[in-house]
């Protein structure tokens, strides 16, 4: 028999990484977790009367998929997406294989889909060698941010998963790690936000825009460089706030002066994210040709919400190769103890 809750898992996967089908792909994972919760005895009744239909969270299609499953099929549904799946980008993806890392997820203590378990396990299974989990900074409230309290408790859970991960570890190899983090909101004033005592603790700290995003460009500019300057900040997320494509429609970049900006990322020593989402590829063309001139470091990051969506890495790559950027210059092609270093400075 094959196993009903690995077989909605994989679907959920997939359809986050081909267009990041969210909202899909919850409903795949929610029937896997009603399985999952139940005790031996309740699942082997379900299963004995093929009731899984009757249980909260369990559709027709969800039924379909685990009832094939159990008869040891492989699920007509996971079967097509298996047979569409490839590589995300066409051609040589040469920098790709130089990504160990990733400094910008989000899992279910924010606005993301899944334990912060399933995403460090999907980024081992992608071969990277550490993940930065940076759920949303308390302001963000649609986003269920963090406050300082729950902040430190995301940074247990954390420290018992990397001992886990340490203890797990096998040979002479380095464990898996985990770094804590947070997506910061650049405030109004380019203040952070998020009390000292929550983030000076954390690994890594990256500030973004999200609100008033037409702000006057001089006004956005000092808003920017303030953030920029703060010696928390060491990541600058997708700098525009542009949408391209997906559900959310299309947002125009926000303006302010990217020379300006991107010297104070240089001289502040503040990584450019390449925002990986193919809804946002951030920074534009020309503004990453112009970073990467004015030899800013960078980061290639997915800002996932799912498993799925951590694959979101090729098309960073591959837009970073595009410019002529070597691993040297990317954060996340280093390993976890430069990074920490380097953060932490």
């Amino acid at each position: 028999m094959r196993d009903p809750i690995v077989d909605l898992r994989e679907i959920a996967r997939l359809l986050d990484r081909h267009g990041g089908q969210t909202r899909r792909a919850q409903a795949f994972r929610k029937a896997a977790a009603t399985l999952a919760d139940l005790d031996p005895a309740e699942r082997a009744d379900v299963d004995r009367r093929r009731a899984w239909g009757n249980l909260p969270g369990i559709g027709a299609t969800t039924t379909k998929v685990i009832a094939a499953s159990h008869a040891g099929r492989v699920p007509e549904y996971l079967a097509e997406l298996q047979a569409a799946d490839g590589p995300l980008v066409d051609g040589p993806n040469p920098l790709l294989a130089h990504i160990q890392g990733d400094l910008h997820t989000h899992t279910e203590w924010s606005d993301g889909s899944s334990p912060l378990e399933e995403m460090a396990l999907e980024a081992q299974r992608l071969g990277r060698r550490w993940l930065a989990i940076t759920d949303h900074s308390p302001r963000l409230r649609v986003a269920n941010g963090l406050d300082t309290p729950r902040r430190h408790l995301q940074r247990e859970h954390i420290a018992a998963l990397n001992e886990a991960l340490r203890q797990a570890s096998t040979g002479s190899a380095a464990a898996f790690v985990v770094l804590t983090g947070a997506e910061v909101d650049i405030l109004d004033d380019g203040s952070l936000d998020g009390e000292p005592e929550a983030l000076d603790p954390l690994d890594v700290v990256v500030a973004s825009v999200h609100s008033k995003l037409r702000m006057d460009a001089d006004a956005m500019t000092v808003r920017m460089v303030t953030a920029i300057a703060n010696p928390r900040t060491n990541v600058l997320g997708h700098c525009t706030g542009r949408l391209v494509a997906g559900d959310r429609g299309v947002r125009p970049q926000s303006t302010f002066d990217a020379e300006v900006v991107f010297e104070a990322c240089r001289q502040f020593d503040v990584a450019v994210e390449i925002n990986s989402r193919p809804e946002r590829q951030d920074p534009p063309d020309d503004l990453l040709q112009l970073a990467v001139d004015m030899g800013c470091l960078f980061t290639i990051d997915t800002d996932a919400h799912a498993p799925g969506q951590l694959g979101f890495s090729e098309y960073g790559a591959a837009r970073a190769a595009s410019v002529g950027l070597t691993p040297e210059r990317i954060v996340t092609c280093w390993d976890s103890d430069r990074v920490v270093a380097w953060a932490s400075r």
